[in-house]
Order: structure tokens, then C-alpha cells, then sequence
């Protein structure tokens, strides 16, 4: 599981401590959260980075919207409580759930 930042981005370290509180309520305490700062453009591409935070669940941006565009941004979320700068605990717990 990794989550994509940029250093400037004021939800980066919320959602960090979110998604491992999740893994340890979850019964995956020993799952490893990899940070990885995303520094250019190129970075951003390389990764299909959409803003930040994005969090990889497999690889896998479990919630990316299309279209997306590659951006050096902060990332909005549409959570039950309406746009937020991360997901919330409940959409992270169903992202982590799903096979």
C-alpha cells in the first residue's frame, strides 16, 4: 500500500495516519504504509498521480474518477460529509475491503 504526496499538501499526514489506523482496526496491523513524495511532473506521470494525497491499494487508485488528469495538486474527495482533502475513514475501510 503506498500513499502518493506532495510535500506542500496540507492533508498528506491526516490521511497517512488515518490509513494506518484503519490497517491496525482492520486486523492488518502488519501491512506497511510506503510514503512516496512526488516531486515532478515526470514523478507524476510515471505514476498517474491525480493529486494529493492518493492512496495505491495494489497499485491500484481505488478512487480515481475519469477523466483524470495528472496534476501537481491537492486532491479532492467527495465523501459523505461532501469535499474533503482526503477520503473518509469509511470509503478508506471499503477501499482495503474489496478483493
Amino acid at each position: 500500500m503506498t500513499l502518493l504526496y506532495l510535500e506542500d499538501c496540507p492533508s498528506w499526514r491526516q490521511a497517512a495516519a488515518l490509513v494506518r489506523e484503519v490497517l491496525a482496526e482492520s486486523g492488518r496491523p502488519g501491512t506497511a504504509l510506503r510514503l512516496e513524495l512526488v516531486r515532478t511532473r515526470e514523478d507524476a506521470e510515471r505514476l498517474g498521480f491525480v493529486g494529493s494525497p492518493t492512496l495505491l491499494v495494489d497499485g491500484v487508485d481505488p478512487f480515481r474518477t475519469e477523466p483524470a488528469e495528472v496534476a501537481l495538486a491537492c486532491r479532492l474527495y467527495r465523501t459523505e460529509e461532501g469535499l474533503r482533502g482526503l477520503p473518509s475513514r469509511a470509503q478508506i475501510e471499503r477501499a482495503l475491503a474489496q478483493p
